[in-house]
């Protein structure tokens, strides 16, 4: 730890991906040939069993020898997709990468076209019939798989309607996404401080919402709003538009809700997360309670919304890369060797992406790729202690992937709701192991400090931000398409319920949903935040109960990936996510980290 740090290091220069594993190059001969076996596969395949599954000319055995060709056509196509997006992600600056995956995308669903039929027969068989298959011990390792896509029945099209909705997503939802993040990459922000304008990227800009510098903090609030409302057009656009394509999509498939879709992928129910909702809004009173504890910890008598990340004194530090790496790892491996050591090849190989630099994607992510490759990790690491926990969370996600690669492609994934199991449990390990390492009161209640914010960033803003995708949608539906300023009130309406009257939104902030990817890319995706961040420290208390013996048996869930239900995936380790009460146990450890902040602060004000 240092409270300087070489630039060079805070930034990690030079910690760059090697996607060599995948492919050399866009023009690699390697990936021209997975995409014409691909081809001639999925022909093949379509040639072989269309009208089986509808003539039940297919036993279990059959279909399950159908389900592995398709698995196989599957993962050769989502390699070089993955090739894509992770190119992309690296440099969204580049013409030649966003004309490059959306050729790849144009190929791959030209290819799908003699796929989609299968999905469509086998959502199509009566009930007794599919069930009767799924029973067989032959499809046992698909059985899962099998049982999700038919909880989608309800809801399919006619081929010739799926085909046409798929085509042209490519110049539709996914066009206006990749305008998104382009527009997004190359945004700067002016940020003005000792009488000159600095030109900030995103990821820059909102780094010095952390400064422990509050005119800092207020000149980069400033910057942020000038560059979005410089862009204000462009984004409500984006965001209109989305929002009325999720809407038309959801109608043409008849789904009961906007948020169906979601429930589905995450193999839950509105009624659940519902509950979900409801039980993190009758904890936003400790939201407030610790606010107004730090208000009076920066001496400040209103505390405004650019001060809401800004770190204790004793907080301000920074570490290395090579710091980051070395804590990251020593604590994966005080919980689990084996964990330090799937980690410790991310840092061996070259499979993440860590450095800041123009053009570069914003925000942190893991991708799986496909089970026979690994995963790559993208951050953007600045040297700042969150950059240090995001470090921990995103290799929690590699982890999980890695471990889950034996399933195979359709058994794998997991859905959002269990995706950030391994990733929180990371940063939470890391926190633990950082906070022992602490012995004086003003360094632990900073790590403390910090801590919750991010807890409740992740449990509470993300309730918030799905509370207000849903006043979005229903605006939208209701009021045709909306106004910057419309959608702006939608946002402050949400956020002012968190904070109560301990923290002060300003003017400015009611423009900063328009950065969010999440309510562009994958609508309703934030509640899955707030499960996997009360599921974690549900999980983490146990742990502290249960000991070392916890170890195994997690790490056997992380390797379950997405082959069954969550709930059945989580029983051994002695969680019952079902239960009505369940989520108010995580908030009760937050709850108690909002205690122990408060008696470090009376230890410190008495030392």
């Amino acid at each position: 730890m240092k409270s300087e740090t070489d630039q060079g290091e805070a930034t990690a220069q030079g910690i760059t991906w090697d996607l060599t594993d995948l492919y050399a190059a866009p023009d690699d001969p390697r990936l021209t040939a997975d995409f014409d076996a691909a081809e001639q596969e999925a022909a093949r395949f379509e040639e072989q069993y269309r009208g089986k599954l509808s003539g039940d000319e297919l036993d279990a055995s059959g279909l399950a020898e159908a389900v592995a060709v398709m698995e196989r056509v599957s993962e050769r196509l989502i390699r070089i997709l993955s090739f894509a997006h992770l190119l992309f992600a690296a440099d969204t600056s580049a013409p030649a990468h966003g004309a490059f995956l959306v050729s790849c995308q144009e190929r791959l669903t030209a290819i799908q076209r003699h796929l989609l039929f299968f999905d469509l027969e086998w959502a199509a068989l009566p009930d007794a019939q599919a069930k009767a298959l799924l029973a067989d011990p032959a499809l046992a390792h698909y059985r899962h798989h099998l049982a999700r896509a038919r909880r989608y029945a309800p809801y399919r099209l006619s081929e010739p309607e799926e085909l046409i909705l798929e085509e042209k997503a490519n110049t539709g939802a996914r066009a206006f996404m990749r305008l998104f993040d382009e527009s997004l990459s190359a945004m700067r922000f002016p940020v003005v401080r000792d009488g000159a304008t600095e030109e900030l990227s995103e990821e820059e800009v909102l780094a010095l919402l952390h400064d422990p510098d509050r005119a800092t903090r207020r000149a980069a609030a400033a910057g942020l709003t000038a560059g979005l409302r410089d862009n204000e057009r462009l984004l409500t656009f984006v965001t209109n538009t989305l929002v009325q394509d999720h809407a038309v999509d959801c109608r043409l498939h008849r789904y009961p809700d906007v948020m169906t879709p979601r429930h589905l992928a995450n193999e839950t129910t509105g009624e659940a997360v519902e509950a979900l909702l409801a039980a993190c809004e009758s904890g936003v009173g400790m939201v407030a309670r610790y606010y107004r504890l730090k208000r009076r910890l920066l001496g400040l008598d209103e505390l405004l919304d650019y001060d809401r990340y800004a770190p204790l004194p004793a907080a301000a530090t920074t570490f290395t890369w090579s710091e980051a790496q070395e804590m990251v790892l020593a604590a994966y491996g005080s919980f689990s060797p084996r964990m330090a050591e799937i980690a410790s090849l991310f840092f061996e190989h070259h499979w993440i992406d860590a450095e800041v630099r123009p053009g570069k994607r914003g925000g942190a992510f893991s991708a799986s790729t496909v089970p026979s490759v690994h995963p790559y990790v993208l951050l953007n690491f600045q040297g700042r202690p969150r950059d240090v926990q995001t470090l921990a969370h995103e290799l929690g996600h590699g982890i999980h992937q890695y471990l889950a690669r034996d399933r195979g492609l359709f058994a794998a994934d997991t859905p959002l709701t269990t995706a950030e199991t391994a990733s929180v449990f990371g940063e939470m390990l890391s926190f633990q192991a950082l906070k022992g390492r602490l012995t004086e009161p003003r360094e632990r209640l900073a790590l403390v400090c910090g801590k919750i914010e991010d807890s409740f960033a992740t449990v509470f803003r993300q309730a918030i931000m799905s509370r207000f995708e849903q006043a979005l949608h229903r605006a939208r539906a209701d009021e045709g398409e909306l106004t910057a300023e419309r959608i702006g009130e939608l946002w402050m309406a949400a956020n002012r319920t968190m904070f109560g009257d301990a923290l002060t939104l300003t003017g400015d902030y009611a423009c900063w949903w328009s950065y969010i990817p999440h309510f562009i890319h994958t609508p309703f995706y934030t509640y899955a935040y707030s499960f996997g961040e009360l599921l974690v420290l549900a999980l983490y208390e146990r742990y502290r109960q249960v000991g070392d013996a916890f170890a195994p048996a997690y790490l056997q869930m992380l390797a379950g990936g997405g082959s069954d239900a969550p709930e059945r995936l989580l029983a051994p380790l002695g969680v019952e996510i079902t239960a009505p009460d369940f989520w108010h146990g995580g908030l009760a450890v937050l709850d108690r980290l909002v205690a122990e902040a408060e008696a470090l602060a009376t230890e410190t004000a008495g030392a």
